[in-house]
């Protein structure tokens, strides 16, 4: 759980308190948010020496997950050539992480609290009991109790499972721990891939923390990454940065119309401000704005403005913006 804000520190802090207990946890919060590594710092802390084991409820069809979870003989449906260990018996003495708890079939979730309740399952197709010992953390990115009220949750194995739980923070309240995460996201680049970038300038960090990251620490990751492979080597520049993030971060320009003014001015003005805050960088401009090149550069000629050194900026490295139309 990489960062130092007070939102942080926290999570981290009921982690820590409820870690070494058996109680079972439930993670929520918004997607990318890191719950999985939230359910695998429990784990450590905890320790237990059984296995981390992690299963996405979302991800596995309803016919396949009852296998998964429990497990099944050889033989107990058609393309059961062997014998199966399910997720608790594997985990035995460890922790199961029950990723997207709300997205498991009704029917499932009735066997799933017996199985708990009961601290054994039978594998599909056998008929012995077997007994194990496993921690449950289940997380959601949708409420629960909202799923309740909508049927898709069953009360009783909310409350089963909810004995103890943990909001994780959306990145953007926690904007202090941009910096840190940048650097951990970089090492990981520069490690896997043996390159040399050696962090970001200001003005990107300041980009980095304006913008709201709707898919949070996940969606961080990837536009960190975007931008040293762009770069190569050295220090990552906001000219790296995915479109998305430059609209919503660029420091804000006042830009003032006059009533009556025409549709097709303000379209230019606009064009014109963002091309110049972007140092002439017409495919810069374009992709920003999300419309042609064709587009800016006839209303470029209106200004009789062009591309720096006469020639559209698409590669290499980019100088940094500085402003934006409001």
């Amino acid at each position: 759980m990489i960062g130092q804000s007070a939102a942080i520190r926290g999570v981290r802090d009921l982690i820590e308190s409820v870690a070494e207990s058996d109680a079972s946890v439930i993670l929520a919060g918004e997607s990318g948010t890191g719950k999985e590594e939230a359910a695998l710092e429990i784990h450590r802390l905890s320790g237990r020496p059984g296995r981390f084991l992690p299963i996405n409820c979302a991800a596995i069809s309803e016919s396949l997950m009852e296998s998964h979870l429990f497990g099944h003989e050889r033989g107990a449906f058609t393309g059961a050539d062997h014998k199966l260990e399910g997720i608790f018996e594997q985990a035995n003495r460890g922790t199961v992480f029950l990723d997207e708890i709300g997205e498991m079939k009704l029917a499932l979730q009735a066997k799933l609290l017996r199985v708990l309740e009961e601290g054994q399952a039978t594998r599909l197709g056998g008929t012995v009991p077997i007994p194990f010992d496993v921690r449950v953390v289940a997380a959601s990115n949708r409420s629960l109790r909202e799923a309740i009220s909508e049927g898709a949750m069953r009360a009783d194995l909310y409350y089963r499972l909810n004995m103890f739980d943990i909001m994780l923070p959306p990145l953007r309240k926690r904007t202090a721990d941009i910096q840190l995460l940048a650097d951990h996201f970089i090492a990981e680049y520069n490690r896997r891939k043996g390159m040399e970038i050696e962090g970001v300038d200001a003005q990107c960090l300041a980009a980095l923390k304006a913008y709201d990251w709707p898919g949070n620490v996940r969606e961080l990751r990837n536009a960190i990454i975007r931008a040293a492979i762009i770069r190569k080597k050295g220090i990552l520049s906001v000219s790296d940065l995915p479109p998305q993030v430059l609209r919503l971060s660029m420091e804000e320009e006042p830009f003032t119309f006059r009533v009556g003014m025409t549709l097709d001015h303000v379209e230019r003005e606009v064009i014109k401000r963002t091309f110049l805050a972007n140092d002439r960088n017409l495919s810069r401009t374009a992709a920003i704005l999300e419309i042609a090149r064709g587009t800016v550069y006839k209303a470029l000629a209106s200004y009789r403005l062009g591309p720096a050194n006469g020639k559209p900026q698409t590669n290499g490295a980019r100088p940094p913006v500085t402003g934006t139309a409001a």
